[in-house]
């Protein structure tokens, strides 16, 4: 009776012990870029829960980043954002060795001007900034900026709600380099975006194909996944790079300095690095896959959205500016509460 007994009352000691808390990761990332199939698929695998907070524009998250009031493990911030943060000490060196899938990426995608030692940062998806066109509405040729802000457009057009961008645009169009965000330049962007700004129907950063697909805009200034959606639904959304200039970004996945959970998080980097898991984010979300391995495994139609893999694609990327993006901000409220 002495063996029975004792497994019995072990048995009755383990279930009135608390169960050991689940493993957890904070991820904070774009709103619509990470499919939920994709972090079900790895808590699955892992047994780590995803807590998924979302965030519309770098600048958002930077602010929440430095404000420190959640403690992140995976922050997905843009190129120049990431420079920021890395200039500001808030983002850790990842260990390589943790992470083994990190030679899926193609070498064009690395060292770049954000990260030029590649310690901080692995590339997630990139893309471009263009111009969307519903053919079948608007019939006249539109390669430009100052073909989609005509007066003949007003109220019909959707732009990203994104300050810089808007300020980047205006600067093209006066022959401006995108990175040359001097105070006098940011001044000389404020009278084409007052002209630009009224003519706008949609701000819209999350999810700006909507608009388009609802018929409630016929024309816009979008994300490059975005477009490539809309193509991809009907070929009658035309995407076209600015012929003033277009520049390419570059979105990332970091760990902060205080995340609570950095091999969960190193994890989390590497599972998304895996060709599979990569191509079933370009499913989701098509912008231009930077995983070699992954695009290999995409069907030749993927490949060919011209959204999505553009050719002659521009290389230039935003660079982090400091202080000067308060009288961006500053320029771009003043109009659109005026207008």
């Amino acid at each position: 009776m002495t063996g029975p007994f004792l497994r019995l009352a072990a048995l009755a000691v383990l279930a009135a012990a608390p169960a050991r808390a689940a493993e957890e990761l904070n991820l904070f990332a774009w709103s619509e870029y990470i499919p939920q199939g994709v972090i079900d698929r790895f808590t699955a695998e892992t047994g780590i829960r995803v807590n998924y907070e979302t965030f519309s524009s770098g600048e958002e998250m930077m602010a929440k980043v430095l404000a420190g009031g959640t403690s992140y493990d995976v922050v997905q911030p843009p190129d120049y954002i990431a420079e920021a943060l890395i200039q500001a000490g808030m983002l850790q060196r990842l260990d390589p060795k943790l992470l083994p899938h990190l030679g899926n990426i193609l070498p064009e995608f690395l060292h770049l001007p954000h990260d030029p030692t590649q310690s901080y940062t692995v590339p997630y998806m990139t893309g471009t900034v263009g111009i969307v066109v519903n053919t079948q509405a608007v019939k006249e040729p539109v390669l430009g900026y100052g073909d989609v802000f005509k007066p003949s457009h007003a109220g019909r057009i959707v732009v990203l709600n994104d300050n810089r961008e808007l300020v980047t645009w205006a600067l093209y169009s006066l022959g401006k380099a995108p990175n040359d965000l001097t105070a006098g330049n940011i001044e000389l962007a404020r009278p084409v975006l007052a002209r630009w700004i009224p003519l706008v129907r949609v701000f819209d950063s999350d999810s700006p194909k909507t608009s388009l697909l609802n018929g409630d805009v016929d024309l816009g200034i979008v994300w490059s996944g975005e477009a490539a959606i809309l193509y991809q639904q009907d070929p009658k959304f035309r995407y076209v790079l600015p012929s003033e200039g277009a520049h390419r970004f570059v979105d990332v996945l970091a760990i902060p300095v205080h995340s609570e959970h950095v091999a969960a998080a190193h994890r989390f980097i590497d599972f998304v690095l895996l060709p599979d898991v990569s191509r079933q984010i370009s499913d989701a979300f098509p912008y231009t896959n930077p995983n070699g391995a992954a695009r290999r495994l995409l069907s030749a139609r993927q490949l060919a959205n011209p959204a999505s893999y553009p050719a002659n694609g521009p290389r230039d990327t935003f660079r982090a500016i400091g202080r000067v993006s308060e009288q961006i901000d500053q320029v771009v409220t003043d109009l659109k509460n005026s207008r």
